[in-house]
């Protein structure tokens, strides 16, 4: 096995071993992409304030999120067409999750249905929800949720519309992919991968293909899903589906204050603060950029996640620092599988581990929950000062 030390080691495997339309679905964002960049390059833009002279026995990165037990302050965040990374990549995504002690979430495009996942794992993981016109089809997915004894669902609510990304209309995206001359120029490299691919039955999304009445192939699928996010989505519906729920509820895509406070009035038991890693509102700020207002906004009331543009320990430190409870990863984990499996995923969060355990030590700090802005130099105008409206 290679020696691992950044999530970019994993991010170069992985472009070498899958196929150029899902690496592309990974690592990109919407129109110019500028919010896929910032929600990295604003990071490097706060600096940490080394400490000295401090006892460092004792060190733990052990913490709670939304009520489990975590080793790190880390879930993985849910993320479509898992499974064409690597074969099963949900059900091996979702065991590394399990065996490191951090909270697995599937989504609703997932190729291995909740059921797979549920069969090969023993923890309760989060699940997903896209909201839908076929209501009856949003009931059943919930139900099967539920049934799968998930603990929490996840409602992402920034994707009433899907946002343009050019690479993934020029790549012609299916799952799986179609056999134009470009792809299987491309699949010719990917012998590997390709393997694997032969070896597994789930190729389709297994959360909707069986499950949904006429939808029995790619191509009506695909007609099926253009025309069914829910542009009519609102605070109503968020809540009736808070309801049928009844449990542990996380509204994943809050980026303004105000929304924040709808969502903790609202009753959820966690926001996450995201812009869907860049790929919906392009020119959206960062989500850590985002985040000190909606602190300011609902801090003491609902519990604050932040996804978008984690890529390494001192990320999550400087999120936790800033008052986040916990962080999502996407890309980070997903590198791990598309380069090495499942053996991947483990290495992206252990590479986090390590980084967010040494960084707090230099830091001056023994435990991820004494992380305050204490330890931070953040710019006077990080925020962005704005014409008032």
């Amino acid at each position: 096995m290679p020696v691992i030390t950044t999530i970019d080691d994993l991010k170069r495997m992985h472009k070498r071993r899958v196929p150029k339309m899902f690496y592309d679905y990974c690592e990109s964002g919407s129109w110019t992409e500028q919010t896929f960049r910032e929600n990295t390059s604003d990071f490097d833009k706060i600096r940490l304030r080394q400490r000295v002279a401090v006892d460092m026995t004792n060190r733990s990165t052990a913490t709670t999120m939304v009520g489990h037990d975590v080793s790190i302050p880390v879930a993985l965040a849910p993320v479509g067409l898992t499974g064409m990374q690597h074969a099963d990549g949900e059900i091996l995504a979702a065991k590394a999750a399990e065996k490191f002690g951090v909270p697995f979430t599937l989504s609703t495009m997932s190729i291995c249905s909740i059921e797979d996942v549920a069969g090969k794992t023993t923890a309760p993981f989060w699940f997903q929800l896209y909201t839908m016109k076929d209501e009856d089809y949003t009931d059943r997915l919930i139900q099967r949720a539920k049934d799968a004894g998930c603990s929490a669902l996840v409602i992402t609510l920034d994707l009433q519309i899907l946002g343009q990304r050019h690479k993934d209309l020029k790549n012609g995206l299916t799952a799986p992919p179609k056999f134009t001359l470009p792809v299987i120029a491309d699949l010719a490299t990917k012998w590997g991968w390709g393997m694997e691919m032969l070896g597994t039955k789930r190729r389709f999304f297994g959360n909707i293909i069986g499950h949904v009445a006429n939808v029995k192939d790619p191509s009506s699928l695909h007609a099926w899903t253009a025309e069914q996010f829910d542009p009519a989505l609102d605070w109503n519906k968020v809540a009736k589906l808070m309801e049928k729920w009844d449990g542990k509820v996380i509204l994943k895509g809050i980026l303004d204050a105000e929304d924040a406070r709808m969502a903790a009035k609202l009753g959820a038991d966690a926001i996450v603060v995201s812009n869907h890693g860049g790929r919906q509102l392009d020119g959206a700020l960062s989500s850590i950029r985002a985040l000190p207002s909606i602190m300011d906004a609902v801090g003491d009331q609902v519990e604050v996640l932040l996804d978008s543009g984690i890529r390494s320990g001192q990320d999550v430190l400087k999120a936790m620092a800033m008052g986040a409870k916990g962080t999502m990863i996407g890309r980070a984990y997903i590198h791990g599988l598309g380069a090495m499996g499942q053996k991947g995923v483990t290495a992206a969060l252990e590479t986090i581990r390590k980084e967010l355990d040494i960084t707090m030590a230099l830091c001056g700090r023994r435990h991820v929950e004494d992380l305050d802005h204490d330890i931070l130099l953040i710019p006077e105008d990080f925020e962005g000062r704005w014409k008032e409206n």
